[in-house]
């Protein structure tokens, strides 16, 4: 896993410099509805861990609706968005995904079969010798919801925030107070400053097939 821990490390590092903070509204902010991507390609804003990640990740329409589309076959490559925002004020992150293609025999909780249709990530500026932290909330098709895992050297704490299968066509809307997570997961009382998201959608370690579904990224007041 320091694979992911190294483009995890890349981009909180980007936020080390001048980024972009999500514009303030009433209620929420957009982080990415993907509104304004092209269909068929690799989203704007976002960075792959490699170059291969952009035939993962592609834009993808229904109904007039856009959203982000990955297709993993026998890899394992993150993306992200490079995105700021107050997690004071907005520290609920909410989301909708849906699950397409499990990863054949995949089981999160061991090193040789941890792999995931769905995973989305809070990540957090650390260090740039360790990585970054980072909160990490999974689909998983066995792993029981709830349960805790964590992963680098307990500097991603995972959360199985689904379990089990669901209809191909159908989406489902999460929202998760990653504030309140990111202090009891890492036992600290300073609220952190997010560097970005990322998702990750992998089959690498079962040497399988993996697709699902990401959309509407907000960061919300509650």
């Amino acid at each position: 896993m320091r694979r992911h821990v190294r483009f995890l490390a890349l981009l909180a590092g980007l936020c080390l410099s001048p980024a972009r903070s999500a514009a303030e509204g009433p209620d929420c902010v957009v982080l990415d509805d993907f509104s304004h991507a092209t269909v068929g390609e690799f989203p704007a804003g976002w960075q792959p861990r490699k170059e291969a990640g952009k035939a993962i990740y592609r834009i993808a329409e229904e109904g007039g609706v856009r959203f982000l589309r990955a297709t993993a076959v026998g890899l394992g490559i993150q993306a992200g968005r490079n995105q700021e925002w107050d997690l004071t004020k907005y520290p609920v992150l909410t989301w909708s995904w849906r699950p397409r293609v499990f990863p054949r025999g995949a089981d999160e909780r061991e090193a040789g079969t941890n792999d995931s249709v769905l995973a989305v990530y809070m990540i957090v500026p650390h260090s740039r010798i360790t990585g970054p932290k980072a909160v990490k909330y999974i689909w998983s098709e066995r792993v029981p919801e709830g349960t805790r895992l964590s992963s680098n050297m307990n500097l991603t704490q995972v959360r199985v925030l689904r379990s089990g299968a669901a209809a191909r066509t159908d989406w489902t809307d999460e929202g998760v107070n990653v504030l309140d997570d990111f202090m009891k997961y890492f036992g600290t009382t300073t609220p952190p400053k997010p560097a970005g998201i990322a998702v990750l959608t992998d089959s690498d370690d079962t040497r399988s097939r993996a697709e699902g579904d990401y959309a509407n990224f907000r960061a919300c007041r509650s």
